[in-house]
């Protein structure tokens, strides 16, 4: 096997919707206002009851039946999250043991919006390198738990849920090479700190930053992936809001490209968003078997990772 390939997908969102309508009677806030700004109408809310585990699991558990394997098939569990409240058992070893995966290795991966792009990355690196053959990738988040509901402009962006992959041996690469960073001297504008814990961004850094430096960066993953941008048939980039989401995808120059809006119902779910919405593509049948899809995530520490990856 020289590569590694998308075998299945799965997501999950609680059942409590929180709407812009919603929002204007807990803060100074109103419809226009949030979806002028950031282009978010609703979002998904967990209850208190309902951990960032739980929402993995779900997540998962829907990847791993339409992928036609077994638990037992299973050999490694990536979670990406940076909302988990518990240290030890990690979220992906309780994922395991809630889907009786028998003897995974176990990570989670905490690099915050672009997690689950550094997560699938691991994936496929691991698979290459002969060490695991069946991976089931995850990027779940909690956002509403450390979100400050006095803050108009951070409340209005968070929502909850997760997305899930399988990832499996293949013959040939179905996975493209990584292109992934970070500016850590500029981490800071995304954090998620503090005693209550609680979301906070330096919000133009963050706009500037995604706008002017990653449509380049997307162009090289594009091109590791043997692809242009003209060839995209699927752009699916970390939902953070419209105002980033669509001058990245119009500089990337994605022409024919179907492009991810899936903020616009789900919010800002920060780790879980590029496989949430990727899943719900996947769902609606809109992309073709074996078509090209550039999935980048980015945001939290300043960092980055993008890759191609085939339609499975």
């Amino acid at each position: 096997m020289n590569g590694s390939r998308l075998v299945a997908t799965g997501h999950y969102q609680p059942a409590r919707i929180l709407t812009n309508e919603d929002l204007a009677t807990m803060v100074d806030t109103n419809d226009e206002w949030i979806t002028q700004r950031v282009g978010i109408r609703t979002r998904h809310v967990a209850g208190p009851d309902e951990s960032v585990a739980d929402l993995a699991t779900h997540a998962a558990a829907k990847a791993l039946a339409g992928s036609g394997l077994g638990a037992s098939d299973i050999d490694l569990v990536l979670v990406a999250t940076c909302t988990q409240t518990e240290r030890a058992p990690n979220v992906a070893s309780r994922v395991a043991a809630a889907l009786d995966v028998p003897s995974p290795a176990l990570m989670d991966v905490g690099v915050s919006c672009s997690g689950f792009t550094h997560a699938l990355a691991v994936a496929d690196h691991t698979i290459r390198a002969g060490a695991a053959t069946n991976a089931l990738v995850v990027g779940a988040d909690k956002m509403t738990e450390v979100t400050d509901w006095t803050d108009r402009t951070t409340c209005v962006l968070t929502g909850d849920g997760a997305g899930a992959a399988v990832v499996s041996a293949a013959p040939e690469a179905e996975i493209g090479p990584v292109v992934w960073g970070s500016v850590p001297e500029q981490g800071r504008a995304v954090r998620i700190e503090g005693t209550p814990t609680r979301f906070s961004q330096d919000g133009q850094s963050v706009y500037r930053w995604a706008t002017t430096r990653l449509p380049a960066i997307a162009r090289q993953a594009c091109e590791r992936g043997g692809v242009t941008p003209e060839e995209l048939a699927a752009v699916v980039l970390h939902q953070a809001n419209l105002r980033i989401i669509e001058p990245i995808a119009k500089k990337l120059g994605a022409v024919n490209a179907i492009i991810a809006r899936d903020v616009v119902e789900s919010g800002n779910t920060s780790g879980a968003s590029v496989p949430l919405a990727l899943s719900k593509l996947l769902e609606r049948g809109e992309i073709r078997r074996g078509a090209p899809i550039l999935l980048f995530g980015f945001g939290g520490n300043l960092s980055y990772a993008g890759m191609v990856v085939r339609c499975p």
